[in-house]
């Protein structure tokens, strides 16, 4: 599976864990920074835990310090992105594990003890670090959203006022068709103000931007200079949307996905698109972990799909028996609308088969 559901596991995971006082050491070591003088900082932290003045405390502490200097020693140099380790006595027991094969750099070099182990490093490891802006307009309504990871946070969708093409009797066309026309530039700049705000605000810049709805309509928005000059230079691309709906969005994400998502992302994706057009065609598929685990017990499993809610053991469990017979596991975002129903109706478990099973 890959490392940031597992990491987000282990996440939750420590973050149970309190310490019975300030007993819990996190230590972090940014690349560039010497191993050396951090191995120096612990064993002078261990000489000062002489005195501390409760005795089950200096004892858990000096554990613990024992432990980092241990895990150190395996290191002759720090790792590409750092180096974070954790230890300490959790009732009664010491526990410790080391990260050094983060997806982003450690920021600083820190020490740190006290009831619960320090985990922005790892938080910071699995927040995406890129977002993106999402328009859907077209003359009757407009729907604007952000994509985080793979989660579409919609923000707002809206109505607009535009007249339709039937003009009121006894209305001259051309006077119909510049009142159409002063709806749709009101309309237009009404989108335009709001997609500022939404994507250059309090929550920063876009990294990215892209536009759908009516083809016609969305490279018109687009072209006459309705967006703000700093999304037009991240605009992406425009692409045909059928509906301006939160619906809309996710259809947005579908059409745009080589621009939004990385290849894991849209392997996932593709092979859960992949598993409901077989479902709905009667074809071979199973769902739910039990009638999963006996299709991969007859060697029938192809792909597996196993939704990031779902315990770490178990997908591990699952995905090792179906690669040791060929297949691939994907996993399932769980935030996003289309894995949640994943785990509703199907309990976040679900596979392509080569062959029927009885």
């Amino acid at each position: 599976m890959s490392q940031p559901y597992d990491l987000r596991d282990q996440i939750d995971q420590l973050e149970s864990l309190t310490g019975d006082g300030t007993e819990l050491v996190t230590v972090t070591v940014p690349n560039g920074k010497s191993l050396g003088s951090i191995r120096e900082r612990i064993a002078q932290e261990y000489a000062s835990a002489e005195n501390i003045k409760s005795d089950q405390t200096q004892d858990h502490v000096q554990q613990a310090l024992k432990r980092v200097q241990r895990i150190l020693r395996r290191y002759e140099r720090t790792p590409e992105n750092g180096l974070v380790v954790y230890a300490g006595v959790v009732e009664g027991e010491l526990i410790s594990t080391a990260f050094d094969d983060l997806l982003t750099p450690v920021a600083e070099s820190t020490y740190r003890c006290d009831d619960h182990f320090d985990l922005t490093p790892l938080i910071e490891a699995v927040t995406p670090n890129e977002t993106f802006g999402l328009i859907v307009i077209e003359r009757g309504g407009a729907a604007i959203g952000r994509l985080v990871g793979e989660r579409i946070i919609p923000i707002q969708t809206f109505e607009s006022q535009v007249m339709g093409k039937s003009r009121a009797g006894g209305q001259s066309a051309q006077r119909f068709e510049r009142d159409r026309e002063r709806q749709v530039h009101e309309f237009f700049q009404q989108v335009g103000d709001i997609a500022t705000d939404a994507f250059t605000g309090n929550e920063g810049t876009v990294t990215g931007l892209v536009v759908g709805g009516t083809l016609a309509t969305a490279k018109q928005f687009v072209s006459d200079s309705y967006l703000d000059h700093r999304l037009r230079n991240r605009l992406l691309g425009t692409y045909s949307v059928e509906y301006a709906t939160v619906q809309g969005l996710d259809q947005l994400v579908e059409k745009a996905d080589e621009q939004l998502l990385d290849a894991e992302q849209r392997e996932g994706r593709k092979h859960l698109d992949e598993f409901y057009s077989r479902l709905r065609n009667g074809d071979l598929v199973a769902y739910g972990a039990e009638e999963v685990e006996r299709a991969t017990d007859f060697g029938a499993v192809e792909s597996i799909l196993i939704a990031s809610t779902v315990p770490r053991d178990q997908r591990e469990e699952l995905e090792t028996a179906v690669e040791q017979q060929g297949g691939n596991g994907y996993v399932i975002n769980s935030d996003t609308e289309r894995g949640s129903q994943f785990v509703t109706a199907f309990s976040g478990v679900g596979a392509l088969l080569r062959f029927p099973i009885k």
